[in-house]
């Protein structure tokens, strides 16, 4: 049974591509409690904002369990420039406007929230396993 994913932010982010030219692509992104979803544009010259441009349905995903953190914050000419560090170590950069909450901020406190929430529930375990195997001894002796 899937759950409905809670949906924190939507809106338009650029990509630095990772081939030799490096350049700057617009993707549609969708912060959840689990990651953030990159949505490519199809059709259309120069993004999603352009006339019959469309945005695909199939997404590459950032999972939180899979990222490092949020840094090398560089504000310039109006645009905020970001990286996300994945946990191999790979460098993924982000450029968004710096018109109202910046995504790096929103992203940043997601990936916070999502690994204090797993460290809570990995101490909860322990406490359950902990608690089960004491009372199992407790059992045993008498």
């Amino acid at each position: 049974m899937s759950f409905p994913i809670k949906v924190m932010r939507d809106g338009v982010l650029e990509k630095r591509s990772s081939g030799l030219l490096q350049l700057w692509k617009k993707k549609r992104c969708t912060l959840t409690e689990e990651g953030l979803r990159l949505h490519n544009c199809k059709g259309g010259v120069g993004g999603g904002d352009a006339p019959g441009s469309a945005w695909s349905s199939k997404a590459k995903e950032l999972r939180f369990e899979r990222m490092a953190t949020v840094d090398c914050v560089e504000y310039k000419r109006g645009l905020v420039y970001f990286t996300v560090v994945m946990a191999t170590g790979m460098e993924i950069d982000f450029r968004c406007s710096q018109d109202g909450t910046a995504w790096n901020a929103e992203i940043a406190l997601a990936l916070v929230r999502y690994k204090n929430l797993q460290a809570v529930q990995t101490g909860r375990n322990r406490h359950l396993s902990t608690t089960h195997l004491g009372s199992a001894g407790e059992d045993e002796e008498l």
